[in-house]
């Protein structure tokens, strides 16, 4: 290389750097003067511990909702905590506020880093997209979700929970003494009857992991690893969310994300493919004759109906990114839901009697849809377990324009000045607590944190505020973008238990206090003495001898 062509490279070279250093220095500086000069600065709120983690460490230590619900004691329902390198967050358990973010679903979407992060697993489904491409997204996809096609799966449901009731049965009368107690991870067994749910209903697809364990599949490695409450803080994770110039940036968990995606992938390329071959064999279809065997077969023949304009159906992409989306969403979340309803029975013992005298009325193994929600205690001790143990504790938002949040109780800020409403600047974050709210004493009594079924016989008049889809909580979240599954996932957990109450008795297998909850995607049960051990909920599991 001649001296001219080097002295060019290095100009050339320096030129670049000198712009992107530039580029970087103005983000920054515009980054903390946002940040210096943001509208809820002065809220009140806790401390931060930290310049470059500011309040997030202390949340991701904390267990569930507990460090949140001392906050509102101490500082009230809207507040200000600190987010990575100081930012400013809001904090609201107000329902006006939360109403008004939730209904405004244009305004107030995912932050960039968590449809990051999510897209890593699930793809560009309907949990990650937004504005138009959601509400189209939506549209196809409501037809799989009614109540109607919720009846029909009900069936799908009692099958896989009877599975799952023979599995231990037969597994306690291997045993020498046959009305002894087993020790059993009711977490992973429920994980593997949902996955065979999701399977059959979801796609007429046959993993076998009741029958199999986790050797059934690839998918349910993946799913192990990648639902495993991680030990430490990272920040890799938020950085490469805030910022995709440092994506690149590997991560722990990557290789796990990656091999989840590839099988969910592959899977949902051959299921989608023999599905629209199915469909096509039968001929025409139209938005009338929507009744199918699974949920991706009312997606598909949805979306291939004759009577859809072209341009609203989606795309074959867009079908193939919901079979993840189906995959994490039916599986992980219901599993988990059912898993903290057997900790709540077992922790009270007079509940699970009452339960199990009300399931045992009823004459058959497998009862329709509609004889599950005439159980009145089945459906107080769901709500319930919905209410206290909500799958999802907490979910974001952020302002993609200037916007006022109106409040119903005032807040004074450290100048002493009381606001009515919010006045927030597109860019600004807003945690939308679902626990703490469907925990909150102003709204349930100084008894909100507490397992009481019997609540659900005189619902609190100020319940009905919470701007929940479903069961006068937020646990399903509520607007445009509430949980499409609600029914299949409260139906589902109805269904299994059913099934098990009435066969089994449950207690802890180990001290109550051992038992802690983590969350990644959802809040899972660990144990403190063994947190390297991964999820897990032990339980002793006795066949439930009936009186003569």
């Amino acid at each position: 290389m001649s001296n001219n062509s080097a002295q060019l490279a290095t100009r050339l070279l320096t030129s670049l750097a000198a712009t992107f250093g530039a580029y970087g220095a103005y983000k920054a500086l515009s980054f903390f003067y946002d940040n210096w000069t943001s509208t809820i600065r002065r809220l009140p709120g806790p401390p931060s511990s930290s310049f470059i983690w500011g309040n997030m460490k202390e949340i991701f230590d904390a267990e569930n909702s507990t460090l949140h619900e001392q906050w509102v004691k101490e500082y009230g329902k809207t507040i200000r905590y600190k987010g990575i390198l100081g930012m400013n967050r809001l904090y609201t358990t107000d329902l006006k506020a939360i109403n008004h973010v939730l209904m405004n679903n244009y305004i107030y979407q995912k932050p960039a880093a968590a449809r990051f992060g999510l897209s890593q697993i699930l793809g560009n489904g309907v949990l990650v997209t937004e504005e138009d491409k959601h509400k189209q997204q939506r549209r196809i996809m409501n037809p799989a979700f009614g109540a109607g096609q919720i009846r029909e799966l009900t069936g799908v449901f009692f099958e896989k929970a009877i599975e799952l009731r023979d599995a231990w049965m037969s597994q306690i009368q291997s045993k020498e003494d046959k009305g002894a107690a087993e020790t059993i991870n009711v977490l992973a067994w429920l994980s593997r009857t949902t996955l065979d749910v999701i399977g059959l209903a979801g796609f007429s697809y046959k993993f076998n992991a009741l029958a199999h364990g986790e050797d059934a599949s690839e998918l349910m490695k993946a799913f192990s690893k990648i639902f495993e409450s991680g030990a430490s803080f990272s920040i890799i994770p938020f950085l490469r969310g805030m910022f995709p110039a440092l994506r690149w940036l590997p991560a722990e968990r990557d290789a796990d994300t990656k091999e989840a995606r590839a099988t969910m992938d592959r899977i949902g390329r051959e299921l989608l493919i023999e599905t629209k071959t199915d469909l096509k064999k039968s001929g025409r279809v139209d938005k009338d004759s929507l009744k199918a065997r699974d949920l991706l077969t009312i997606l598909v023949r949805a979306n291939m109906a004759t009577d859809i304009p072209e341009h609203q159906r989606m795309s074959d992409t867009d079908v193939l990114a919901q079979v993840p989306t189906f995959l994490v969403a039916g599986h992980e979340t219901t599993s988990t839901s059912t898993t903290w309803a057997l900790y709540a029975l077992s922790k009270d013992l007079e509940v699970q009697r009452k339960l199990r005298e009300e399931l045992l009325q009823v004459s058959t193994d497998d009862p329709t849809m509609d004889e599950l929600n005439a159980l009145p205690y089945l459906d107080a001790v769901t709500r319930e377990t919905l209410r206290l143990h909500a799958p999802v504790s907490s979910t974001l938002r952020v302002a993609v324009k200037d916007d006022t949040i109106p409040l119903s109780t005032p807040v004074t800020d450290r100048d002493g000045k009381t606001h009515e409403y919010l006045h927030v600047r597109k860019g600004q974050t807003l945690f939308v607590p679902i626990v703490p709210i469907n925990r909150d004493a102003a709204i349930w009594g100084e008894d909100g944190h507490e397992f009481k079924p019997e609540r659900w016989e005189s619902v609190p008049a100020r319940a009905s505020a919470i701007p929940g889809v479903w069961g006068n909580s937020l646990t399903f979240l509520g607007g445009p973008r509430a949980c499409i599954g609600y029914r299949f996932s409260v139906i589902e957990m109805k269904a299994i238990l059913f099934t098990l109450i009435r066969a089994f008795e449950f207690e802890f297998a180990v001290p109550v206090e051992d038992i802690g909850k983590k969350s990644t995607l959802v809040s899972r049960p660990f144990l403190r003495s063994d947190p390297k051990a991964g999820n897990q909920l032990p339980l002793k599991v006795r066949p439930y001898a009936r009186p003569l």
